[in-house]
């Protein structure tokens, strides 16, 4: 079953004014997927086969040559072959022909730089999250209880293939581990990395205290720094940084460690589904959840995410402010399903200090239809979506 991915629209829609189109984002995520749905005319080429990059090393030109054709080309893993992009410009510059090529790569290791230093210009960059409770609820695959999200993750082969969670992300890890960190990295102690990796999900959603992770792990600052680019460049991670403007000098200046992916923390942290009501993890998962949500909202309707958290000296906190343009929404995350009017303190006291807010909202655990009030603020996890409804 094809899951119809929202992004499909903004990507046909850079196809129309850009030469190169770029799919990125993590391994499993559906980008190979999409982009043969919607460029199905295109010849198709992986760049996981070790000997067509032999090919591609030795003479690029002639491998473009050899390939090319009326409707275009998706090349898979592009990362694996950088210095092809250079040869890229070359041919699009001379063709001409608006949505030729179609790269897709699940390592952001070097591939900014290298797109623009050669691409600049010629190149429509999309990113693909793993699906969004939108795209799941669209195929009616909205279960009641986020638990059952938080525990088994959002990969699409989990919904269209039902590959149980577990056996998913083993390979997963299995194969991102011993290939790309690997690889990209040069990490020789890939038994350390994991246990790096796992102690990274026991501080989801908490701020990043990069001493404490260098003692726990046993590794330099150093290496932790380095560790934690190669999670974010492979979208494992990302690091939610603070919110500062106009706001005093009294502010907690340091970043958020939050996973893209709930069901991969869930994985190494071993919580199943009928863990997470009493677990002591589950506000910080659910956290990282509804933040990773309104990310995928953004990426799949082409826009770049503005998001931080806000906390002061005095732990008053909001736990994502979106900057878009002139508009501040503030957005505090609750796991709990039972409410009182003490959860709008944080809110509150963000709004006397930010009179100009445009929106503010608590997202909470709660399904839609278990909601007794009709608060305008309160928003159930299953409408994340209606939060940014103004892009």
């Amino acid at each position: 079953m094809y899951i119809k991915r929202i992004m499909e629209k903004d990507v046909k829609e850079g196809s129309k004014y850009f030469p190169v189109v770029a799919i990125l984002g993590p391994r499993q995520s559906g980008k190979t997927t999409l982009a043969k749905k919607v460029f199905s005319n295109h010849k198709y080429i992986s760049l996981e086969d070790t000997d067509i990059r032999e090919v591609i090393k030795r003479d690029p030109r002639s491998f473009l040559k050899l390939n090319k054709n009326e409707h275009g080309i998706i090349i898979d893993e592009f990362q694996h072959v950088p210095d092809l992009l250079s040869y890229i410009q070359t041919f699009v510059d001379k063709e001409k022909k608006m949505g030729y090529f179609i790269l897709t790569g699940s390592q952001n290791f070097l591939m900014n730089q290298a797109i623009s230093q050669t691409l600049a210009g010629r190149i429509s960059i999309h990113t693909l999250l793993p699906l969004s409770i939108e795209e799941l609820k669209t195929h009616k695959l909205l279960s009641e209880d986020v638990e059952y999200f938080l525990s088994k993750g959002f990969y699409p082969a989990i919904y269209d293939r039902n590959i149980p969670q577990d056996k998913l992300y083993s390979q997963y890890l299995k194969t991102y581990i011993e290939r790309d960190v690997r690889q990209l990295a040069h990490v020789g102690d890939l038994t350390t990395f994991q246990t790096f990796l796992t102690l990274c999900a026991q501080r989801v959603g908490q701020l990043l205290n990069y001493s404490e992770l260098s003692r726990a792990c046993r590794i330099s600052d150093q290496t932790v720094r380095r560790w934690l680019s190669i999670l974010e460049a492979s979208y494992i991670i990302f690091l939610l940084h603070p919110y500062h403007k106009n706001m005093g000098k009294r502010l907690i200046k340091t970043p958020k460690l939050h996973f893209y992916d709930t069901g991969l923390v869930s994985f190494l942290l071993k919580i199943k589904q009928e863990d997470f009501l009493l677990h002591n993890m589950r506000g910080n998962i659910f956290e990282s959840f509804v933040i990773s949500e309104i990310i995928k909202n953004f990426y799949n309707k082409g826009k770049d995410p503005n998001i931080y958290f806000w906390r002061d000296r005095y732990e008053h906190e909001v736990d994502c402010v979106i900057e878009y343009g002139t508009k501040v929404i503030a957005i505090e995350v609750k796991a709990k399903r039972t409410f009182n009017s003490r959860i709008f303190q944080g809110l509150s006291y963000w709004n006397e200090l930010n009179p100009e807010t445009y929106k503010s909202y608590i997202v909470h655990a709660a399904n839609k239809n278990e909601v007794t009030t009709s608060h305008k603020n309160l928003i159930s996890w299953q409408n994340i979506n209606e939060i940014i409804d103004f892009l």
